[in-house]
């Protein structure tokens, strides 16, 4: 009974904002004079990052399933001139980070995009792999602006209930004086960490859970979410592609508090406007909730 009542009430909620997601649908067309407003912005320990941001796992052809493209599409199309066009185009928009593991291949694209006078300012590390101090390293060595380790990585620790490594890879972090967070794909991960006063400065959530993609799963995500002080980033906000931006967002930002915010992947080969947007509801969706 308590998941119906929650669905029939996120149905009612994303009915309302409707106005919205047709307001945005036609934004996506546009002038670039309108697409450049304000984009607001949220901070993650010291660094400001805008309210929507770049996640990656398009860039690498993890596509989890996403009805847009297979792994191997994504590969295929995200060339590096390719990923560096994205960031252009998001620095553009007024988004200013992207998510993305340290992988050698993102690092000799970042090196190079910086190298070309890249638009887009700020990387935020998502170290994956082991040993973490190593991939720690790697992101402060090629000028990551933040580090927040992978959520698999976390929840691997926290359910073997080694929560001194999370705590020990969060201090590493903070010693390079860059921000730290910690990802879950669990519900109550960050409510724990809170519990136990880990050093992280902000929290990435997932948002509709990988092993399901359901609306429940939602839910109890904003459910946590609401309860936590620090900046929480929302990801798998579309289910790995398989939402319109304009059904969902609207629903979530309002959900989220303004010190909150989004990252979303994006596959702009079949959609064009992918990023724009997403940048337009954010701006929309935020002026329409906060004062």
């Amino acid at each position: 009974m308590k998941h119906a009542t929650t669905r029939r009430q996120f149905l009612k909620e994303t009915a309302a904002l409707a106005a919205t997601g047709v307001a945005v649908r036609s934004a996506a067309g546009a002038d670039a004079a309108e697409s450049a407003g304000q984009m607001p912005m949220i901070t993650l320990g010291n660094l400001k990052v805008s309210r929507v941001f770049l996640g990656s796992n398009p860039f690498f052809g993890y596509s989890h399933g996403n009805p847009q493209a297979t792994d191997q599409q994504m590969r295929q199309w995200y060339t590096p001139q390719r990923i560096m066009g994205v960031l252009d185009e998001a620095a553009e928009l007024g988004i200013n980070a992207v998510w993305t593991p340290c992988y050698e291949e993102w690092i000799r694209v970042w090196n190079e995009y910086r190298e070309k006078g890249g638009k887009l300012q700020a990387w935020i590390a998502q170290p994956d792999r082991r040993p973490m101090e190593k991939e720690i390293a790697i992101a402060v060595e090629n000028g990551a602006a933040a580090v927040c380790i992978q959520g698999c990585n976390i929840d691997d620790e926290v359910g073997k209930g080694r929560w001194d490594v999370v705590r020990g890879w969060l201090e590493l972090i903070k010693s390079h004086g860059l921000p730290a967070g910690m990802a879950t794909h669990g519900a109550n991960t960050h409510l724990e960490a809170e519990a136990k006063d880990m050093p992280a400065d902000f929290y990435h959530q997932t948002m509709y859970r990988p092993d399901n993609y359901v609306k429940e799963g939602l839910e109890e995500s904003l459910a946590t979410i609401e309860k936590l002080a620090k900046p929480v980033v929302g990801y798998k906000v579309l289910g790995a592609g398989r939402i319109d931006p304009a059904e969902t967002l609207p629903y979530v930002l309002k959900r989220l508090k303004r010190k909150d915010g989004i990252c979303v992947g994006v596959f702009p080969k079949n959609n064009p406007h992918q990023i724009r947007q997403n940048a337009a509801l954010t701006r929309q969706c935020t002026a329409a909730t906060v004062g």
